[in-house]
């Protein structure tokens, strides 16, 4: 009895790749076997990782080759974009894609990506002393003439160590060589450098579109004309928004006991370093082919940047001061990257995203003219960071007419005290008001986050969270669903910001965020609420290090050595280790944590993101008071623009303006937004139509350079509704119905090969809608509130295992001749994958399940391997009656005993390849193949490995090579022909 559960199972499995079937468009003719050149994502004989990528959890992550990914061979500067957590997370980032976009425009730059090895990967390079490498061209790190990280978040430090040394490049910068590349960091956390000054040579603070590649350019050049390290170091810190720590002294701040950057250490550096700023970010427009990941991202979806920076002024959002002021891309390139994304991507989901969307000041208006570029009820919209005041009835009918499955927005805090304190400028009647036309529109679930450990909370603010979401499902039960209503409060713990109005405040420790917690867990034991919190010792960490100065990089040395990797990720952080590393490094945690004197110096005084201290300290100190302050660049009381062109030139009342250091042209800022209102064409409803509700900050306290305007009467009335004419309740969305459309149905042959045997089955049935979105064809689709595309798929390949003649069902609403739906399809499709034949199903076509009972697999083995299945073997093998095997059940992680018999069709050897394989998989010389049928299905489902087992006692051959040649239908097909 064999046990195919090996541990070793697939050392030797899938070790084979073969060329594409694609012709040349020269000549029409198949190219010759290539196998060893250089990688075009149609090959991966060379790849480094090849011999183990069968070993490591998801190996797509490694491989690239994604549709529209970029490789240059030449360029006279290389940038490695490197993002220090994982491809799923490193593909979802806009700025990293909007980045490898702009830089791979430029004729003289390539910018190659890299994301942070998953532990299993970091432990098979380290024991075979292999580099970690770029995706597209398989380069060490050490090989470029930049590194670029990305910094989003202060748990991936341990990470950007881990590339560094994997990378062949030392993680001090002290101990760099002079032709090693320049690390350079950017990103959000670079405008708090401190805790990762010792390990990075540059920061990039503010916006690197445009800086970013000047700074290459400069440090290249300067290394190919020979100048010293250090001389190059100063050279760049010379240039807007780089800061190159070992250019400075530092000293202890007696106020703070924090260590603070003292003065520069070289003439011309500056003492003080100001954030890299663009202005206009239309002048960086949306990449209009950005990579399609071949695996499954975070946000799986093609999202869209409509703005940077913000207007609302929360005190806890770092995000909200340092991008100050608001710079909105304009309508034209925004629907433009809107129509790229369905074309060129194929995406059934388009999202808008900013950090408030519904401040973009012609949002209502550019989301009508979205919903036009989107194909109608098969393609959804999604809008990110709404505030309660935004969701108006216009937006959310719009949103509504595709999905309506979840929304999400924040409160932040369940108290109107709260909400002042962070200066929210949200009400309860807006929440509730928010709630009613969500639930009146058929939502079902509703996400709301918040945030403990705010400064002058109480417990009473606390239970507030709960009780807002009870109001909320109090407000449900008057718009009945077919299904129960859900309601999420999602709660994080508070983490004082750098450069944030609470960047003075202390942060709540352990115990009291864990006693908090309990408080909601007790609260909220009601049905249809359902409570998330955040990990309190991540939060705890990150509190550490966000306000940590330069020892705190000793700590994130030392918890790296120790062991400690993808810290954001709650079940990989090794809390014990990093509470050792403190220990060990002498360090008091709460030094970090506790509340700063303002007179004091800070790690990050620096820096100068734009906002000045002064106006920090009076937000601050507005906060301790309860005391709010309207939204800037509106007029008092306004929470939203104007969503017509005649209102907003109607209205000349001066925008607020704090002086809060950033420069801003308050007429060009009113200007722009009418200019974007005539480019939508967006004007004044008729007197007819209905009036949408006035939106108030009434409670909002005037900034102190304005006069005071006196908010307008009292008109809300009791459920929190202002007066406004009658209008007919909006209808439920019907559901979307395709049942009218014709639809043809196609049968396909395809081959999955090379680099994209390492995708999974579940990332292929992703890939193949997006490729026929994008080859121009219209897919038939399944009925009900979730429509989903009509394609069926042949049982799935093993990860690892080449497939020459895979079958899919797809139906189209359109009949073409097969062949043109395959050529335009391929062209859309990565190399690795693509149709390789089909035809149009007639009525009396078997049913396409029975088309995949059987399967033809390939092995290919050596001399010496192939001598040990002896004929013998080979009949005992087919002729037996009872073949008994032990099988794990992946779900309970029992054994049991199967009878495979009935599963094995014919086993032998044949002496030359397959018609549908010759021309496309390499035989060698000394190679024999052995072919197998064996079943797929029920009871006759059969595993090759198993046979493989059977057939050489219990260890497979390293030389195995396994493909599967074809599906087969049933009933069980005669012997192989």
């Amino acid at each position: 009895m064999t046990d195919s559960s090996d541990s070793n199972l697939w050392d030797a499995m899938g070790k084979v790749d073969f060329q594409s079937p694609r012709t040349n468009d020269s000549d029409g003719k198949a190219p010759e076997p290539d196998l060893e050149r250089l990688p075009d994502g149609e090959s991966i004989a060379g790849h480094p990782y090849l011999p183990f990528l069968h070993k490591v959890e998801k190996p797509g992550r490694y491989i690239g080759g994604e549709l529209n990914s970029i490789r240059k061979e030449h360029a006279d500067v290389s940038i490695a974009l490197a993002f220090p957590d994982t491809y799923e997370i490193g593909m979802s980032h806009l700025g990293y894609r909007i980045l490898y976009g702009h830089l791979n425009d430029m004729d003289d730059i390539r910018a190659e990506r890299v994301y942070a090895p998953w532990p299993d990967l970091e432990q098979q390079l380290r024991e075979r002393e292999l580099p970690l490498v770029s995706l597209e061209g398989w380069r060490p790190l050490v090989a470029f003439d930049c590194v670029g990280f990305s910094l989003q978040y202060e748990l991936t430090f341990t990470n950007i160590l881990t590339m560094l040394d994997v990378g062949g490049i030392a993680i001090r910068s002290a101990d760099r060589r002079d032709d090693d590349p320049l690390i350079l960091a950017g990103g959000p956390v670079a405008f708090q450098p401190e805790p990762m000054a010792p390990f990075i040579d540059a920061f990039l603070i503010g916006d690197g579109e445009k800086f970013f590649a000047d700074t290459a350019r400069l440090w290249t050049r300067l290394r190919k004309e020979g100048v010293p390290r250090r001389e190059r170091l100063r050279q760049i810190s010379q240039l807007d928004g780089i800061y190159v720590p070992s250019l400075y002294s530092t000293k202890i701040d007696e106020r703070t006991s924090l260590e603070v950057v003292d003065e520069p250490l070289e003439p011309g550096v500056p003492k003080v370093v100001k954030r890299a700023h663009v202005p206009d970010i239309n002048e960086y427009p949306w990449p209009e082919k950005a990579p399609i990941p071949n695996t499954e991202v975070v946000f799986d979806r093609a999202s869209i940047e409509l703005a940077r920076g913000c207007t609302e002024g929360c005190r806890f959002c770092q995000a909200g001061m340092i991008y100050r002021p608001v710079r909105e891309r304009s309508p034209e390139q925004v629907l433009g990257a809107v129509r790229n994304a369905v074309k060129c991507g194929g995406f059934d989901e388009v999202g808008l995203t900013s950090l408030s969307t519904a401040d973009y000041s012609a949002i209502q208006p550019l989301v009508k003219e979205v919903m036009k570029e989107l194909p109608e009820g098969k393609t959804s919209l999604s809008v990110s960071s709404l505030r309660a005041y935004g969701l108006s009835e216009e937006m959310l009918d719009e949103i509504s007419s595709v999905r309506n499955t979840s929304l999400t927005f924040a409160p932040e805090a369940g108290t109107q005290r709260m909400r002042d304190v962070v200066n929210k400028n949200v009400t309860e009647e807006h929440i509730q008001t928010s709630a009613k036309r969500i639930f009146a529109r058929g939502w079902r679930k509703m996400k709301c986050y918040f945030m403990i450990g705010l400064p002058t909370e109480e417990d009473e603010d606390v239970l507030g969270i709960v009780e807002t979401g009870k109001r909320l499902l109090e407000i449900s039960k008057d718009y009945p669903q077919r299904k129960r209503i859900d309601i999420t409060l999602s709660v994080s713990s508070h983490v004082p910001k750098p450069f944030t109005p609470f960047q003075w405040a202390a942060m709540d420790d352990m115990p009291e965020i864990e006693r908090k917690h309990e408080l909601l867990k007790k609260a909220s034991a009601v049905r249809g609420l359902s409570l998330r919190w955040h990990q309190p010792k991540s939060s705890h960490l990150e509190g550490i290090v966000a306000r940590g100065d330069r020892r705190i990089a000793d700590v994130i040395e030392t918890a790296w050595r120790k062991g400690c990797r993808f810290d954001s990720w709650a079940d990989q952080l090794r809390f014990d280790l990093w509470m050792e590393s403190i220990e060990e490094a002498g360090i008091d945690r709460f030094t970090y944590l506790r509340t700063l004197p303002v007179d004091g110096r800070l790690p990050w005084d620096h820096i100068d993101c734009g906002t000045e201290q002064r106006f920090l300290l009076r937000e601050y100190r507005k906060s301790l008071k309860d005391r709010l302050s309207p939204p800037c660049g509106k007029p008092v009381p306004e929470l939203l623009h104007h969503t017509n062109i005649e209102d907003a030139e109607e209205d000349q009342r001066k925008l607020v303006c704090y002086n809060c250091g950033v420069a801003c042209d308050m007429k060009q800022m009113r200007d722009e937004r009418i200019d974007f209102l005539k480019d939508l064409d967006a004007h004044r409803p008729d007197e007819t139509e209905d009036a949408a509700p006035i939106e108030d900050a009434s409670q909002a306290e005037a900034p102190a350079e304005e006069v005071a305007v006196e908010p307008p009467p009292a008109t809300a009335l009791a459920d929190g509704e202002a007066p406004k004419k009658k209008r007919r309740p909006s209808p439920r969305p019907p559901e979307r119905s395709f049942a009218n459309e014709i639809k043809f149905a196609y049968r396909f042959r395809y081959a999955k090969f090379g680099a994209l045997r390492f995708v999974s089955h579940l990332d292929m049935v992703r890939m193949f809608p997006r490729a026929f979105r994008r080859a121009g064809f219209e897919l038939g689709y399944s009925q009900g509130f979730h429509p989903q595309p009509l394609i069926s798929y042949g049982p799935p390949l093993r990860l690892g295992v080449p497939g020459l003649s895979e079958l899919m069902e797809v139906k189209i609403v359109e009949e073409l001749p097969a062949e043109e739906v395959v050529r335009r399809v391929n062209e859309q499709l990565p190399r690795g994958v693509e149709l390789r034949g089909g035809h149009v199903v007639g009525e009396g076509a078997p049913k396409f399940s029975k088309m995949c009972a059987w399967g033809d697999y390939l092995v290919f083995l050596d001399g010496e391997a192939a001598e040990q299945a002896t004929p013998e073997k080979l009949i005992e093998l087919q002729k037996s009656e009872g073949i008994f095997i032990e099988r794990t059940v992946k779900k309970t992680g029992r054994k049991k005993t199967v009878d495979i018999a009935a599963g094995i069709g014919a086993v032998e050897f044949i002496d030359a390849l397959p018609f549908d394989a010759d021309g496309i998989l390499k035989l060698d010389a000394a190679d024999r193949v052995l072919q197998m049928r064996l079943g797929l299905q029920g009871d006759e489902m059969v595993r090759p490995e198993e046979v493989l087992l059977l057939l050489f006692e219990g260890k497979i051959p390293e030389s195995a090579r396994v493909v599967r040649r074809r599906l087969l239908p049933a009933p069980k097909p005669a012997p192989i022909a």
